[in-house]
């Protein structure tokens, strides 16, 4: 668990289309160990609806960060927090391939683009 202390993100509204690949945004760069695709990482996130803004999950909300093995996760995490480093803030928007799949799949996000931040704490 890193010591640094940063606070909740606030995501930004966007205007116009959502992409339709994946599109990464260093919001700060980390100077810690890098995030490789095999890695457990150490992260707090922020999670919200590309249309709406409307806020869908957040590790901050529940006050502690979360250690996820990146391989079980969707496939706009794996291949959009390799290459972070410990202490980075980096914002991914996900569109639905790379998500949760095309509307009608089964989860409530299906068919959804979303934005994540993530604060990546540590690696393993």
């Amino acid at each position: 668990m890193s010591d640094f202390n940063k606070t909740k993100p606030e995501i930004e509204p966007y205007d116009g289309d959502a992409p339709s690949e994946l599109v990464l945004i260093d919001l700060e760069v980390g100077d810690g160990p890098e995030a490789t695709p095999g890695a457990t990482v150490d992260v707090h996130y922020l999670g919200v609806d590309f249309e709406s803004g409307e806020e869908f999950d957040s590790s901050w909300s529940r006050g502690q960060s979360v250690d996820f093995p990146l391989a079980a996760l969707i496939a706009g995490w794996q291949q959009g927090i390799p290459g972070m480093k410990v202490g980075g803030r980096r914002e991914l928007i996900v569109p639905p391939a790379l998500a949760y799949g095309e509307a009608g799949g089964g989860h409530q996000l299906s068919g959804r683009t979303l934005i994540f931040v993530i604060d990546l704490l540590g690696v393993s």
